[in-house]
């Protein structure tokens, strides 16, 4: 990583005395060239839901998986609750986490992906709670009662002892949902958890996001559901080629868009409720 960034804590937080959940400042992440990730900043306040939106490679996936460690960032920072992310002091500089200190961190951040990922030869009650267990070494009987708790949450203890392939593909993103906070994840991070549902099987979904939100989790969701946007998040953001080119609440982002950029974007999408996928 590159950069003058050499303090483990955030030094805006030590400046102003408040320490968002999340903080990114000026993240750059390049593939082959390309800036995926060119300057990123963005906070993310205790109990905040922030929506990303923008059109296809605009940098939004990318931002979240970053977020999460699954890729390095090039230049920047990264703070968690004031906590450099990725990157630990050593010899007066910065040097990447090792593999053990990434993971740690790591489980402090929940992450739902576009598809499940769920473990095909668990039942739905395993899959969430594996990581209690093998990962936070939690007793298991705790953590199949709390499991049990969240899949209610979710919709589907009446699901607990079913397969992924006997579930359809709403109730396994809604598993996928589930144990993700079975880790109690200081912020949870939504990459497009809609887009490999058939339509029909939207609605289920979005409604359990809607619930974590008005419980007062603290989310980062990237979708192309500008409907729910509009509707669930305290903040919006819209990235464009790696930048975050305009943010605000969504009675602004929505009805009074600043940059010409955001209101092609809206022009265009706003009609059908989705952006790109």
């Amino acid at each position: 990583m590159t950069g003058d960034v050499l303090a483990t804590r955030d030094p805006a937080a030590a400046a102003t005395g408040q320490v968002p959940v999340l903080r990114l400042h000026d993240v750059r992440k390049v593939f082959a060239g390309h800036a995926a990730l060119d300057g990123v900043g963005l906070e993310v306040a205790e109990g905040e839901v922030v929506v990303v939106v923008g059109p296809s490679g605009s940098g939004k996936s990318t931002l979240v998986r970053c977020v999460h460690q699954l890729e390095h960032i090039d230049a920047g920072a990264m703070y968690l609750d004031g906590e450099l992310l990725g990157h630990e002091r050593h010899r007066g500089g910065l040097r990447p986490l090792s593999p053990r200190g990434a993971a740690a961190q790591r489980r402090r951040i929940g992450m739902v992906f576009q598809q499940f990922h769920l473990f095909p030869h668990f039942t739905a009650l395993r899959n969430v709670t594996e990581a209690p267990v093998r990962v936070h070494g939690r007793r298991p009987a705790d953590a199949e009662a709390e499991a049990l708790e969240l899949l209610d949450r979710v919709g589907l203890r009446d699901r607990a002892h079913h397969y992924p392939r006997q579930l359809s593909g709403g109730q396994q993103q809604r598993v996928a949902i589930a144990r993700a906070l079975a880790t109690r994840p200081r912020v949870l991070l939504f990459d497009e958890p809609t887009s490999a549902l058939d339509p029909e099987l939207v609605d289920e979904v979005l409604a359990v996001v809607r619930g974590l939100a008005g419980d007062g989790l603290t989310m980062v969701v990237v979708t192309h559901e500008m409907a729910f946007a509009r509707e669930v998040a305290d903040r919006c953001v819209f990235m464009d080629a790696g930048r975050v080119v305009e943010t605000g609440p969504p009675e602004e982002f929505f009805g009074r868009p600043r940059s010409e950029r955001l209101q092609a974007f809206l022009s265009r999408h706003t009609a059908s409720g989705r952006s790109d996928s």
